[in-house]
């Protein structure tokens, strides 16, 4: 049995692991099929503190791999298909090893962008395609960039675009979009913006240097028609990796797991979460490493046999 298990190897579970095993609290660490989570599919990352002249994301995240590694985290390559919350110590079903039996669990398993499926989309990522303008941006300098969707984000995402942008592009596959009234006026009143509606992303098209056009369909006549752009921003939303923990643990309407004001604690004692599991708002490298330092910590009160927090109040 073990004292601590973490499921995820981004930011915040790679940070969690860090602190557990200074702590000499041996993590075990399970890796999905992408570790280092979605920063390794970035290309240089200037915004992350302490590197001034920016690192590789998947760089990055082999330095905290070592990191952890260096105080005595196990890692295991794995998928968890299920975990039993009936009784401590927890047990979990992973696909290509025995089950484990942990005291703790912290999930940092996060969120992965909705991609549209298209020809030249994925193999593209990071070479002019992304789905973080908060990430990217600043790489798009006075270039013609494209944002598709049609929700808030994609209008939040349009108007940060053109703090950097020549010009955006907002491409959606309906005449009306999901956004609110407010989010599409502030976007129209920019005059940085550019709108293709009725227009259905058809394909990527990109060179040696990275991605050159967006092939779109006008949605009413069939009509192809190709939208030069430096680089394409996909903003139709993120799924957060929760499938395997079935309706076991409290979440939002869209998947997000609680957690206490505060605090990493979910609804049952033992198990925490942190990074973009847990939150829709940032999802940034900076803010899941934070969380994942506050999950450590709140595991280490929790097997201390202390309340993580004390919600009393004393007048």
């Amino acid at each position: 049995m073990h004292k601590a298990v973490i499921i995820g190897t981004g930011p915040a579970g790679l940070t969690a692991a860090i602190y557990l095993a200074r702590a000499n609290l041996e993590p075990i660490v399970i890796e999905g099929p992408e570790p280092g989570g979605q920063l390794t599919l970035t290309t240089e990352v200037e915004n992350f503190p302490g590197f001034p002249d920016g690192i590789m994301g998947r760089e990055l995240m082999n330095n905290m791999r070592k990191q952890a590694e260096r105080f005595g985290a196990e890692f295991h390559r794995g998928w968890v298909t299920s975990v039993d919350f009936t009784n401590r110590p927890f047990n979990l079903s992973v696909d290509g090893m025995s089950d484990l039996q942990t005291e703790s669990l912290i999930i940092s398993t996060g969120a992965s962008a909705k991609l549209l499926g298209i020809p030249g989309e994925k193999e593209n990522i990071g070479r002019g395609v992304s789905t973080c303008a908060t990430c990217d941006g600043f790489f798009f300098r006075g270039k013609e960039i494209v944002v598709i969707g049609g929700g808030d984000s994609a209008m939040e995402e349009a108007n940060f675009l053109t703090k950097f942008a020549a010009k955006v592009t907002v491409v959606h596959r309906r005449n009306e979009m999901r956004a609110s009234k407010i989010m599409q006026d502030r976007a129209r009143a920019n005059p940085k913006i550019e709108w293709a509606l009725n227009t259905i992303p058809v394909e990527v098209l990109a060179g040696e240097q990275g991605v050159t056009a967006l092939k779109g369909r006008d949605a009413s006549t069939g009509e192809e028609k190709v939208i030069q752009t430096d680089g394409i921003f996909v903003a139709i939303g993120h799924t957060p990796n929760t499938g395997f923990l079935g309706d076991k643990l409290e979440t939002d309407d869209t998947g997000y797991i609680l957690v206490k004001p505060g605090t990493s604690e979910t609804n049952i004692a033992g198990v925490f979460a942190c990074g973009d599991v847990q939150d829709h708002t940032y999802r940034q490298a900076i803010t899941a490493a934070g969380s994942g330092c506050m999950a450590a910590l709140d595991v280490e009160k929790f097997l201390e046999g202390n309340r993580v927090h004390d919600w009393s109040i004393t007048l």
